[in-house]
């Protein structure tokens, strides 16, 4: 418990197991709010029309790897009570927590600050409650029990995202030109549903530490909810702040879907940085194949004169690789690529 950051306050300065190395550092330089991230209104002018709306995803997923989703469908007050109850849980007393901690990667539903503490050779400014929420009946006598009202919120939120996650992979599938329904109709490529609540407390000095360092995430696509920034994506060698917008989604295309797509579609890289006087939670969801299945790029864009750039393997072994190549600082598709 003592390895939390929630539980640790009044903190004057950050301890050296925080503190990166200069070359990692965020640094004093603010990083301006970006407005050219694309924003995808689900219910505007190019909502209307389902070819151009797909025509925005790829497009967004081939130069960001991110974007921003406004009228998606989901309810305001459902978001607003999802980030509720997920500050509620960060903020039970320290032995309510303490039922959820655990150091064990393959525990169900737990409560950590690292995926391997004892690995790193830098800590992060985090803790983060995860659990699966796929199927739902599984899973949700597993979540934590406290605050009271956290397996309902939580419960009718995932099962909302998930929907409008299935939406926008068959959005992609279809500007990609792949068969109908290539994701949907794969239940082992979007067999798991993970939920993520990640919350980074003040820190006394942000320029030092990040509550994430840059990486790209390993699923198919990410869902997050926010509410402040903290959010940076990596483009053309430069960091851009995510401006967080009214009741909107950040959607990030993940590394899996990047080798699916044979390389199009983009995974965005991005890290999370520190606030000195405000504490910032948020609320993922991902989803994944299931450990046992198969990824390589789709069979439908793999050409006589268009080979495939990446080799097939699966996806539990991917996992393995990933940790270590993080850890390491080492772009973790560059193992899978053929030598072209």
């Amino acid at each position: 418990m003592e390895k939390l950051m929630s539980i640790r306050r009044d903190l004057e300065s950050v301890p050296d197991s925080y503190i990166l190395p200069p070359d990692s550092r965020p640094g004093e330089t603010e990083v301006p709010l970006c407005k050219t991230i694309p924003v995808i209104d689900c219910k505007g002018e190019f909502g209307r029309d389902p070819t151009k709306l797909i025509q925005q995803i790829i497009e967004a997923s081939t130069e960001f790897g991110l974007f921003q989703l406004i009228n998606h469908g989901v309810e305001e007050k459902l978001l607003q009570d999802a980030l509720k109850v997920a500050k509620e849980f960060f903020g039970l007393p320290d032995e309510d927590k303490a039922i959820l901690f655990s150091d064990d990667p393959k525990k169900s539903c737990r409560l950590y600050t690292s995926i391997d503490y004892m690995k790193e050779e830098v800590h992060y400014w985090r803790d983060s409650l995860r659990h699966p929420c796929h199927p739902l009946e599984e899973h949700r006598q597993f979540w934590p029990e406290k605050p009271a009202q956290y397996r309902d919120v939580m419960g009718s939120y995932s099962a909302e995202v998930r929907k409008l996650s299935l939406y926008l992979l068959d959005m992609i599938c279809d500007g990609l030109g792949l068969e109908p329904g290539y994701f949907r109709n794969s239940t082992q490529l979007t067999e798991v549903q993970l939920m993520a609540a990640n919350h980074y407390p003040p820190c006394p000095d942000p320029s030092l530490t990040l509550g994430l360092p840059k990486h790209g995430d390993f699923n198919l696509i990410t869902i997050l909810l926010q509410e402040m920034d903290g959010l940076q994506v990596l483009k053309d060698g430069q960091w851009l702040a995510v401006e967080p917008l009214p009741n909107a989604f950040v959607v990030n295309i993940g590394h899996t879907l990047q080798i699916i797509s044979n390389g199009k579609l983009k995974s965005a890289e991005h890290r999370v940085v520190t606030n000195r006087k405000l504490a910032r939670t948020t609320v993922t969801s991902f989803i994944a194949p299931s450990n046992s299945c198969q990824i390589e790029p789709a069979k439908e864009l793999v050409k006589k004169f268009i080979p495939p750039l990446y080799r097939a393997f699966t996806y539990k072994d991917f996992l393995a690789t990933y940790v270590t190549d993080t850890y390491q600082r080492k772009p973790p598709l560059e193992r899978y690529k053929f030598q072209i």
